[in-house]
């Protein structure tokens, strides 16, 4: 796995625990709706109708999506078992967007 793609995964582990992470399918979209969440995380082995609607919802209200990592990463990054992950912190936001568009 390459540096950047670690420490992001780091990064998630941080945010968590800064309580700056909503995970769950429910709670996610809804924020996506009220446009409060900033950065979205969806595993790349969710199901394929999961994978649609968050990948329109996102699109539709301008939300950046990460669909790089695996399920099993993103529950041993937060610490929870979760397929759908979103930061509601710009902050955070922009560092994840800073360390995905890097080489």
């Amino acid at each position: 796995m390459k540096n950047n793609q670690q420490s992001v995964l780091n990064l998630l582990g941080l945010a968590r625990r800064a309580k700056q992470l909503q995970s769950g399918e429910g709670s996610v979209l809804k924020l996506i709706q009220t446009e409060k969440a900033q950065f979205v995380f969806l595993a790349q082995d969710a199901g394929s109708a999961t994978l649609k609607k968050f990948t329109d919802k996102c699109t539709f209200y301008r939300v950046p999506l990460c669909t790089l990592f695996t399920k099993k990463q993103l529950s041993q990054a937060i610490g929870q078992s979760r397929t759908v992950i979103c930061v509601t912190q710009s902050g955070f936001a922009r560092k994840f967007e800073e360390l995905l568009t890097m080489n």
